[in-house]
């Protein structure tokens, strides 16, 4: 009796998740942490309209969600001034990498990428026999002319960009990512990953110009709206484009629930105001904690603080290991030089103090 007969290029891949959740750790260490601080979520939640709204969905869940997402696409274009044709929303920002890259790479087609950055976007350029070139950062910052010139070089069809940039937090201003798209080679696209945009200072995202066929940017309701268990990203692009994810996407997708939640979330740009002044204090506290045990916390425009330990990779994932050890949930950049860091995501009073109180014997420990 046999078994699937998989394709080549799926048996030659290797079964991982590019993540080890906080469940799976909780499971295997058999207790929860005290501090949920690694996932960049926004602990303090949907506003309390989306709440309400999802609630209120649930009681006709058996209904599917609806298949063109109609309202959500034109409350999204409405948001942005650009027309519902220009917005294709799908199951988080990364199911929306997902389809694109289906839609796009073939065995051995070029992508280029920076090496450290967003990894699942990779998965998905792997699991569809893409070959993927990387560029180095600009110290903590993701090179944008060494990625259009890679472009150049290897004829790559997509250029992964994220801005501002997870892990390291930093941003580039709207000026540097217009110059950059202006650089894109004739038949390339560049993919605006700006899941933490709603989180960066002014003038971070360059004028929408929905029409731009190269560019397709990113966004999403896990971060700033802190939809994160909803699943909803979006993308604005070019007509064409968009319409071209219809020929593949999964038009039953998106839950029912995520849709009401999103679009009352959406409605909803005071709590949106107050969540940006929140995670702002927060960066600001775990700064301070940073400084306090004298490392050195990294700029950010994210909900999450990278902060260099001073010491190389091992140290860092000592002191990580270290922490998970005390209950604090972090991670941290892969990729060294970038691997010297930990990753904080910001928290609420009693979970930055929890992180505040482990990280002394934390450090204390991989120093030892």
């Amino acid at each position: 009796m046999t078994g699937p007969r998989y394709t080549q290029l799926v048996a030659s891949l290797p079964a991982t998740v590019p993540f080890v959740g906080p469940e799976t750790q909780e499971r295997d260490r058999g207790r929860p942490f005290a501090a949920r601080l690694g996932a960049n979520e926004n602990v303090f939640g949907p506003s309390p309209r989306a709440i309400e709204a999802m609630a209120k969905a649930a009681h006709d869940v058996w209904m599917y969600g609806d298949p063109e997402n109609h309202d959500l696409r034109l409350a999204l274009a409405a948001h942005h001034g650009v027309k519902a044709e220009n917005i294709v929303v799908g199951e988080g920002i990364d199911g929306l990498l997902g389809y694109l890259v289906r839609m796009l790479i073939e065995p051995g087609d070029a992508v280029v990428t920076s090496d450290g950055a967003y990894p699942t976007f990779n998965f998905h350029v792997a699991g569809f026999g893409g070959a993927i070139h990387k560029v180095p950062y600009s110290g903590c910052h993701e090179d944008p002319d060494a990625l259009t010139a890679r472009a150049a070089e290897t004829g790559a069809k997509l250029i992964y960009l994220a801005n501002p940039d997870n892990p390291m937090g930093s941003w580039h201003g709207a000026d540097t990512i217009a110059r950059m798209i202006a650089k894109v080679p004739e038949g390339s696209l560049l993919v605006l990953d700006e899941a933490y945009v709603e989180l960066a200072p002014a003038g971070t995202a360059p004028v929408l110009d929905p029409q731009d066929p190269r560019v397709i940017r990113m966004r999403t309701f896990s971060k700033g709206y802190g939809m994160a268990g909803a699943r909803v990203g979006y993308a604005i692009g070019a007509a064409p484009l968009v319409t071209a994810f219809n020929k593949i996407r999964n038009h039953f997708g998106m839950s029912r629930i995520g849709q009401a939640g999103a679009l009352a979330a959406l409605s909803d740009q005071d709590w949106l105001t107050r969540v940006q002044v929140w995670v702002s204090d927060a960066r600001a506290t775990l700064g301070a904690i940073a400084r306090a045990n004298g490392l050195a916390p990294l700029p950010s425009a994210t909900n999450f603080v990278t902060i260099d330990c001073g010491g190389d990779g091992a140290f860092a994932r000592r002191v990580l290991s270290e922490l998970i050890a005390h209950d604090i949930f972090v991670r941290m950049p892969f990729v060294a030089p970038h691997d010297r860091c930990i990753r904080v995501s910001v928290g609420r009073a009693e979970d930055l103090a929890a992180f505040d109180a482990a990280l002394p014997a934390a450090l204390d420990a991989a120093r030892a």
